[in-house]
């Protein structure tokens, strides 16, 4: 019986720990995107100004 609640206690935390790695890596993920996005926004931006002769 001991063994039993050893295992089910052992899978609880590491469904836990899982769950705590996995939202850190999501995290992670979504601010690499956003700041991927930007620097493409600007790269984007200072090609349109340089090609439009908008620059003194």
């Amino acid at each position: 019986m001991q063994r039993i609640l050893l295992i089910v206690a052992a899978a609880l935390l590491a469904f836990l720990l899982l769950g705590s790695v996995l939202g850190f890596l999501f995290g992670l993920l979504k601010w690499a995107l956003i700041i991927g996005l930007v620097a493409a926004v600007a790269m984007f931006a200072v090609k349109l100004l340089r090609s439009s002769g908008a620059r003194d």
